[in-house]
This record gives structure tokens, C-alpha cells and sequence, in this order.
């Protein structure tokens, strides 16, 4: 795993996925990124998480179409239906309404394809398993999150590709992961 250093670098790598312990700024980092890509002109979209807050305390996820701006819960303390992730129960209905058809989507249509998170709430949808890897195999860019702990298949298939680059975010890192991963985007959107 690679920590913003310049090794990051050294070839082209078309899946770049943050990782941290929770809480870190995966999701700051890559929206940081994403605002940099669309600077450059880049299409992107798919879809980003965010939590839940009520009086200062998480009580859930958000789901958001990062083009569209459709929400959806992702998981919620007060949900009655669903898989159970720790507190949380895990929306599969707002997760494909929003989340998959926002991948689906950004397949089609964009540059990028952004993915936040492949964790375990998500990982519990075989459509959007699915949709996962076809962002993989489509060839395009894929910027996103994967979850630190989490030992699912698919999370350590895509860790274990060459063509993909693994950043972990520290609260000290987090600037200079953004500018590599930005950094290894550009190399590839521009020498593909």
C-alpha cells in the first residue's frame, strides 16, 4: 500500500482507491480530487457517501449521484428494514436507486467513474457488487474509497491488480494523497 509518496508514480494505474481508518478524509480527499479532475475538464460522476448527523452524532449515510445530486440513505440507525451493519441497517433500495445508477451511469457517460465506498454496507448488494465491476472492466478511470478493514473478494481483487494504486489517508498525508492521486488521474486520462 502506498502512502502519497512519489513510488505512486512510476506507471499508469487506471483504479485509484483511497483507504483509512474511519474518519480519517477518504471522502474529503476524494471530492478534493474530483474538483480537481473537473478543473481540468474532466467528465466525472457516480457517487459519494456522507454521513448522517443529528446533534453532533452520526445516526447514518447518505447516498448521493454526484451529477444529478439525487440522495438517498444509504444505512440509518432508525431504519427498521435491511441488513444489519454494526447499529446501522443497510437501505439496498436507496443504494441501487441512487448509488448503482449513478455507476451505471458515469460507465456511459464520463470520464471518471467515481465509487465511495466498496465497504461492507455496500458490499451487501450483489447489483451493486455487479456494477463495480463493470466500472473495472469498462477501461475508464475509476477514482473511489475502499474500506480498511473490510475482507470481501471483490476488496482484495481490487487491491491486488496492477493497474490499480491503493493510497492510505492519515490525517498527515491527506494533502499530498490528493495531489497524487490527482496527479496519477491526469497521467492516465491523458496518456490512455
Amino acid at each position: 500500500m502506498q502512502s502519497g509518496s512519489s513510488r505512486a508514480n512510476t506507471s499508469l494505474k487506471r483504479l485509484i482507491f483511497f483507504t483509512g481508518r474511519p474518519g480519517v478524509g477518504k471522502t474529503t480527499a476524494l471530492v478534493s480530487c474530483i474538483q480537481a479532475l473537473k478543473a481540468k475538464s474532466l467528465k466525472v460522476s457516480g457517487m459519494v457517501s456522507r454521513e448522517i448527523r443529528s446533534k453532533g452524532i452520526r445516526v447514518g449515510f447518505e447516498v448521493i449521484d454526484i451529477t444529478t445530486g439525487e440522495v438517498g440513505v444509504l444505512a440509518h440507525v432508525e431504519q427498521c428494514e435491511g441488513p444489519k451493519v454494526g447499529k446501522y441497517r443497510v437501505n439496498l433500495r436507496d443504494l441501487a436507486r441512487v448509488g448503482v445508477n449513478a455507476i451505471i451511469r458515469a460507465i456511459n457517460e464520463s470520464d471518471v467513474i467515481v465509487i465511495d465506498e466498496v465497504g461492507p454496507m455496500e458490499l451487501l448488494s450483489r447489483e451493486f457488487k455487479d456494477a463495480v465491476m463493470k466500472a473495472v472492466d469498462s477501461g475508464k478511470l475509476v477514482l473511489g474509497t475502499v474500506h480498511f478493514k473490510a475482507r470481501d473478494p471483490l476488496i482484495t481483487l481490487l487491491k491486488g491488480r496492477s493497474d490499480a494504486s491503493i493510497l492510505e489517508v492519515t490525517v498527515q498525508n491527506r494533502d499530498q494523497v490528493v495531489k497524487t492521486a490527482t496527479d496519477l488521474a491526469l497521467r492516465y486520462a491523458y496518456h490512455s
